[in-house]
C-alpha cells in the first residue's frame, strides 16, 4: 500500500528506510546491538554490560530485536541460551558509524563532548520526526518545493496543510531551509549531507551491500550513469556481507570508542558554531 503519491518504487523505498529507522531508533536498541558486536552471550553477560537496564526493560528489547531478525535466541540447553547477531543485524553494524561521521560534521556542538552511541541517538531521533523521511525524500527528488506541493505528495489521503508542522520541525531543527511564508523549502546544507546515511540505510534494508549506497537514485552520487535496475522491495533479498570482524573473537577496533569520549581517528576541519538541534 503506498504511503506517499511518490513513484511506486521511491515509495517502496521510503516505506523500507522508515521501518527500519522505526526498528532501531527506540532507546537502547542501538546499544544492545553493539553490545552484542562479539560473540554471543548469555542473558546475564548482556546484562553486566548493561547494568542501567533492569531485566523488565532489557527482556522485552530483546524480544523485540529476535522478532526483527537482528538478535537471534541459541538454546543450547535448557539451561545455556545465548544471544547474537543474525546476519541481517550484523550487517546493520556498518551503518552506524556513517551516522557518527554524518553527527559530527552536521550536528550543534554540544557544551561537553559526546561518545559516538549519543550522537547516534541524537541523529536517529531528528530522523524519525512525524514525516521527516519523507520530506526529505521528496525535497532531495525535487530539490524544492512549495508547502502545498509537499503536502499532496507526502501525505496524499489527508488536507495538505499538515504538513506545516512537521516541516516547521524540520526548519527548526536545521535540515530543512526556506526564505519565509510562501517561499518554497530546500534541504540545508545538513539535510542534503544525510544522503550517506539514508543510502546506507537504504541498501542495508534491501538486503543490498553498503557500498551500493552510492548508487542510489535519490541520495547516491554515481560517478557513472550505471545500468538500470530497480530499487523495489519485490527483488530477491541477498545475502548480506558479512562484517569485517568474525563474530568469534575480539569485536572489530571500528567498534572501540563507541561508548567512550575517545577522540575521532580521521581529522576534521573546524566547523561553523551552531548546526541542527539535537
Amino acid at each position: 500500500m503506498a504511503i506517499t503519491a511518490l513513484p511506486p518504487d521511491a515509495d517502496a523505498d521510503l516505506a523500507r528506510v522508515t521501518e527500519a529507522l522505526a526498528m532501531i531508533t527506540p532507546r537502547w536498541t542501538v546499544r544492545i546491538m553493539l553490545a552484542l558486536s562479539g560473540p554471543p552471550l548469555r542473558y546475564s553477560e548482556l546484562a553486566a554490560k548493561m547494568p542501567w537496564l533492569n531485566g523488565n526493560q532489557l527482556h522485552p528489547k530483546l524480544t523485540a530485536l529476535c522478532h526483527a531478525g537482528l538478535v537471534e535466541r541459541t538454546e543450547h540447553t535448557t539451561r545455556h541460551v545465548t544471544y547474537g547477531h543474525t546476519e541481517r543485524g550484523a550487517a546493520l553494524l556498518p551503518v552506524l558509524p556513517v551516522i557518527v561521521t554524518w553527527a559530527e560534521e552536521h550536528l550543534e556542538k554540544p557544551d561537553r563532548p559526546l561518545p559516538a552511541i549519543e550522537q547516534i541517538e541524537d541523529s536517529l531521533a531528528l530522523l524519525t520526526r512525524r514525516h521527516a523521511p519523507a520530506i526529505l525524500w521528496v525535497l532531495k527528488s525535487r530539490e524544492e518545493a512549495s508547502a502545498r506541493a509537499l503536502g499532496r505528495i507526502v501525505m496524499p489521503s489527508g488536507e495538505w496543510t499538515n504538513v506545516y508542522p512537521p516541516l516547521r520541525q524540520l526548519v527548526a531543527d536545521g535540515l530543512v531551509d526556506t526564505e519565509g511564508i510562501g517561499r518554497p523549502y530546500r534541504l540545508s546544507t545538513a539535510g542534503d549531507g544525510l544522503g550517506s546515511v539514508l543510502g546506507a540505510l537504504s541498501a542495508w534494508s534491501a538486503g543490498q551491500p553498503l557500498n551500493q549506497a552510492a548508487q542510489h537514485p535519490v541520495w547516491g552520487h554515481p560517478r557513472a550513469t550505471p545500468a538500470p535496475r530497480p530499487w523495489i522491495s519485490s527483488q530477491p533479498r541477498p545475502v548480506p556481507a558479512a562484517p569485517p570482524q568474525a563474530r568469534t573473537g575480539e569485536p572489530s577496533p571500528a567498534w572501540h570508542g563507541l561508548f567512550s569520549h575517545a577522540t575521532p581517528a580521521h581529522p576534521k576541519a573546524a566547523a561553523p558554531a551552531g548546526g541542527p538541534r539535537r
